[in-house]
């Protein structure tokens, strides 16, 4: 599929220049809001001893991480479309570091859920929605690779903040360790900082003339009028921040429902990967370095997807593409549990960052390909409040099935045979739709030239019938011609005989 038309948006996207500020931007809120939910399972066991919690409750920090901060997207949509990127993301980075603060005054596990999971979830959302919406404004053409850049900062922070995480823990405890991190988090107030607004300045003028003549007409306008004109704002507002009508869109369809699937195993072998190094005997630091490990194939992963996905042959099939990086994602994780000992896991992590590195780029790109750009701010809120419920749910399942079977690689099985199901299902279903869309568009020329046809066989049929019509008034003036010749000759006999 093509890239969406610029024309959609109003005005033309630079492609560059302060646009590359802004990927940098996104590069450090999005790598935050992606990477901390990770980072944070380096503290999960020390943490688990300390409040005596099973498998299945420390995981529930992460899934409450994850699920508010894709639940909060359609809010965060909202707001972007209120405010504008910039406030947005500056708001989310202080309100994240505010949550981590309050964490290290937690005496209980379900005020660490609260804090962690309710007030810094909520934050990332914040820094994570505005990120992706403004990207796509800034960029039309390298729109894959500014893509693949921004979330690269994911994985560049996780490969940061894991050794990071493991060394503060030592040096101040876990109470210490959330302080830090809560004043680290005030660097996405920087980057918010970077996000300049842009927009067609026309439309601008535009609006405020039209509010300035609301202004002046509102006088002599009747009460009735006015409320019914607000009324259809609101829902003009309403339906531009989440257009209900996406789903009835097939193709959005499937890939929400897909979506759903893998999200439902994506982040529990993350969250579990450490704790699963350490039930092995390997040390802490070498646990934490496996996320780092990881981090850094997806950190170059990502980019060259991007690259990969914005050549000719890639970007007219990238949802082929996407299906196959998450049937590869889902590999894996079969594969996992082969790994007995510190160098297999190693072997793991590796090709762990890059199957994911490969879907984490290709997530909203393939998003924006099916639903173009105008329609993407309503598609990400949609896309990310349905997908909080899988992302609540998946991590303590996969803790559940490690507390019920007591062995982590019946974890990994399920993970990965989730991840693969939901690979081949896009992969099957957007063939499908692809048919579909080359059948409609097909009946749809059809259509056209017979109506060009009919228009045509019309046209000269009324041609034909005034040429008729032409004929019969001609041979008429010829008979009357004919009639008078007689009444002619008979008037000059009679006047030759006076």
């Amino acid at each position: 599929m093509a890239p969406a038309a610029s024309a959609d948006m109003g005005y033309t996207p630079p492609d560059g220049g302060w646009g590359w500020l802004v990927v940098l931007g996104a590069f450090i809120s999005m790598g935050f809001s992606y990477a901390f939910c990770k980072a944070v399972t380096v503290f999960f066991k020390e943490i688990q001893d300390f409040f005596g919690a099973s498998y299945s409750e420390i995981a529930w920090i992460s899934s409450l991480l994850l699920a508010v901060m894709y639940a909060g997207g359609p809010i965060g949509s909202i707001l972007v479309n209120r405010y504008g990127s910039r406030p947005v993301v500056i708001f989310g980075g202080f309100l994240s570091s505010i949550g981590m603060i309050l964490a290290t005054f937690s005496t209980s596990i379900l005020q660490l859920y609260i804090c962690v999971g309710v007030i810094a979830g909520f934050g990332f959302s914040l820094n994570l929605q505005p990120s992706v919406i403004v990207i796509g404004k800034y960029f039309l053409k390298r729109r894959p690779i500014a893509n693949g850049l921004a979330m690269a900062g994911s994985p560049v922070v996780l490969s940061t903040l894991a050794p990071l995480n493991q060394y503060l823990f030592d040096e101040y405890g876990w109470r210490g360790s959330f302080l830090i991190l809560g004043a680290l988090l005030l660097n996405c107030c920087v980057a918010g900082a970077l996000f300049r607004p842009i927009g067609p300045t026309v439309l601008k003028s535009k609006k405020q003339k039209d509010k300035g003549g609301d202004k002046a007409s509102a006088g002599f306008m009747e009460t009735g009028k006015l409320k019914e004109k607000k009324e259809e704002s609101c829902m003009q507002k309403f339906n531009k921040v989440l257009d209900l009508t996406l789903f009835k869109h097939r193709g959005f369809l499937i890939y929400l429902v897909g979506n759903v699937i893998m999200f439902l195993a994506f982040y529990a072998p993350i969250v579990f990967l450490t704790p699963y190094a350490k039930h092995l005997g390997v040390d802490e630091y070498s646990s934490a370095f496996l996320l780092s490990i990881l981090a850094i194939v997806d950190m170059f992963a990502r980019p060259l997807t991007g690259i990969v996905a914005n050549t000719k042959w890639i970007r007219p099939r990238i949802q082929y593409f996407f299906s196959a990086s998450v049937v590869f994602n889902g590999f894996c994780h079969l594969m996992c549990p082969i790994a007995g000992d510190y160098a297999g896991l190693v072997v793991y992590s590796v090709f762990f960052g890059l199957g994911f590195g490969m879907v984490c780029a290709l997530l909203f790109e393939t998003l924006m390909d099916l639903v173009g750009v105008k329609r993407f701010s309503s598609a990400v809120g949609l896309v990310t409040i349905v997908e909080c419920v899988p992302l609540l749910i998946g991590p303590p399942l996969g803790g559940a099935i490690v507390d019920a079977s007591g062995d982590y690689r019946y974890m990994f099985y399920a993970c990965g045979g989730t991840i693969v199901f939901a690979g081949l299902f896009l992969f099957v279903m957007n063939y499908y739709n692809y048919r579909m869309l080359e059948k409609e568009e097909k009946e749809r020329q059809d259509k056209e030239i017979e109506m060009k046809e009919g228009n045509g066989f019309t046209t000269e049929n009324k041609k034909q019938a005034l040429n008729d019509t032409d004929h019969e008034v001609k041979n008429g003036h010829e008979i009357i011609a004919e009639q008078s010749e007689p009444e002619k000759s008979s008037k000059e006999v009679l006047n030759g005989s006076k």
